[in-house]
């Protein structure tokens, strides 16, 4: 399974919850800051059409914007112990 990837940003209120509920569950992820990673903020806007943080990728979803609801919908259908985090 690909790693998840969250974008965020700096004095994000969203981002942080969205964080330490990754963190709480165990969930490996990669962050990637927009406003410091210019290549991440291009990945963000052009690939996944996004403009909002927190975004959240799982394999072939995105999730713009606050979607704890959704996200943890979507973990329960995968497998977490085959997450692989580079």
């Amino acid at each position: 399974m690909k790693p998840i990837i969250l974008y965020s940003q700096p004095d994000c209120p969203p981002c942080e919850i969205t964080k330490k509920y990754l963190q709480e569950k165990g969930i490996p992820y990669i962050e990637k800051n927009v406003k410091e990673d210019q290549h991440a903020k291009n990945e963000l806007v052009k690939k996944f059409i996004s403009y909002s943080t927190p975004t959240v990728v799982i394999g072939e979803k995105v999730f713009s914007g606050f979607r704890i609801n959704e996200i943890e919908a979507e973990l329960s259908k995968r497998s977490l112990t085959n997450l692989d985090v580079e």
